[in-house]
């Protein structure tokens, strides 16, 4: 038996993408987007809309960068998805972050989040809220990485969203090798 719950868009994992970009003054900003991942090998999409003072701030710009959401960072990953930057024009700064800009594009690396997409803008669509991102880089703080310079997943601590009970969960264990593993059914 199955239980049906409805079309909506409810899927694991649902990274926690948090986008930042440079207001008009050099201020930066960020938001919260749920709803976005990988659509080519060198682009991610989001579903955000233009009325995000970060939408606006982007397109302006034409760059922005992506980081994930930590279990460290939780309640700052949040509240940058729930304030909006058009009544709260130092939201990023009340979150606590701190900025470094990117070497990339034009745009700020948030200091507290260690795994950073410095992207530039390809295109967006106002009718859909489709944003296209340009994969220039990715940096992830050295603090993040393993003695071999690998990615350590166990600190980095990334964070889900799940829609159907309204949580963040941080993601797990490692539990099993890919393009390995399925080689024992060969």
């Amino acid at each position: 038996m199955r239980k049906n719950f409805g079309a909506h868009a409810s899927i694991y994992p649902q990274p926690v993408f948090i986008l930042a970009a440079y207001g008009e003054d050099g201020t930066p900003c960020a938001m919260n987007a749920a709803w976005g991942g990988i659509s080519d090998d060198k682009e991610l999409s989001f579903c955000v809309s233009p009325s995000h003072r970060t939408v606006k701030d982007l397109l302006a710009r034409g760059a922005f960068t992506v980081s994930m959401g930590t279990a460290e960072q939780v309640v700052a990953c949040d509240y940058v998805g729930l304030v909006s930057g058009n009544q709260v024009p130092d939201k990023f700064a009340r979150a606590g972050f701190h900025a470094t800009k990117s070497e990339f594009v034009d745009a700020p690396c948030i200091d507290e989040l260690p795994i950073a997409v410095s992207c530039r803008v390809v295109s967006y669509d106002p009718e859909s809220c489709r944003l296209v991102g340009e994969i220039v880089n990715v940096s992830v703080d050295e603090a993040y990485l393993t003695p071999e310079g690998k990615v350590d997943v166990d600190k980095v601590a990334p964070i889900t969203y799940d829609s159907f009970n309204k949580t963040y969960v941080r993601l797990g264990a490692v539990v099993g090798r890919a393009f390995h593993d399925g080689a024992a059914l060969k």
